[in-house]
């Protein structure tokens, strides 16, 4: 069996929770959207915002016109302040058990990274509210580098930046393809539901050393 020597989280619904629908309440309210119109124009034009093609600004006027294509619907702003703020909260549930995992193998000097389709403002409001994002040891921010998974080449990026070979590497993350373009550059992968089916499926692949890393190590010397 080839040996984990790293492990690459995915952000959203693995080192985070669901949705906040506090925060997505107020993304509706700002936007005078119903809810059809919001999770049309949200998911349509994510994916360019989260590669870096469109910043947050173009993004959300994007959003805008996604509904009113032939009115000059544009968002003002504060409001497009006030929308990448909701925005961040909107993704901002920690899923506890999960970033407590990779805290356990940060404390046990096992690399950890993160690997996050996320766009310019997101990524910049949650490294500035959550100081454990530092402590992992690469994080490869989709829209810094033009490139967003599943393309090949963001893996290699983030194996490159843990110092570790794509074979050496557990990638967990939450969608099927990103999965499977993770595979094909070679990595290891879990694809994460939620974390009691995480730990059996550890449990089973014989990774349970990795559920609990500390136990893994040996004594420290005395004197």
């Amino acid at each position: 069996m080839t040996p984990v020597k790293a492990v690459l989280f995915d952000y959203g619904m693995v080192l985070s929770g669901p949705p906040d629908p506090a925060a997505w309440a107020r993304l509706r309210s700002i936007t005078g959207f119903n809810e059809d119109q919001l999770h049309s124009g949200y998911w349509a034009h994510r994916h360019p915002y989260d590669r870096g093609d469109l910043t947050a600004h173009s993004y959300w006027q994007r959003v805008a016109l996604h509904n009113a294509p032939d009115t000059n619907a544009l968002f003002s702003p504060s409001q497009i302040e006030e929308l990448i703020a909701a925005d961040v909260d909107l993704w901002s549930q920690v899923n506890q058990p999960m970033l407590e995992w990779a805290q356990s193998l940060q404390r046990a000097g096992i690399p950890t990274g993160i690997l996050s389709n996320i766009g310019d403002a997101m990524s910049a409001g949650l490294v500035a509210r959550f100081d454990w994002i530092d402590a992992f040891t690469h994080r490869t921010w989709s829209h810094a580098h033009n490139l967003a998974k599943p393309e090949p080449a963001i893996y290699h990026l983030a194996a490159e930046g843990l110092h570790t070979r794509p074979q050496n590497v557990l990638f967990i993350d939450d969608r099927i393809e990103n999965i499977n373009a993770a595979i094909a550059v070679g990595m290891q992968t879990l694809h994460y539901s939620d974390h009691v089916a995480f730990e059996a499926e550890m449990r089973r692949r014989g990774l349970t050393y990795l559920l609990n890393p500390a136990a893994a190590l040996p004594p420290a010397s005395a004197g």
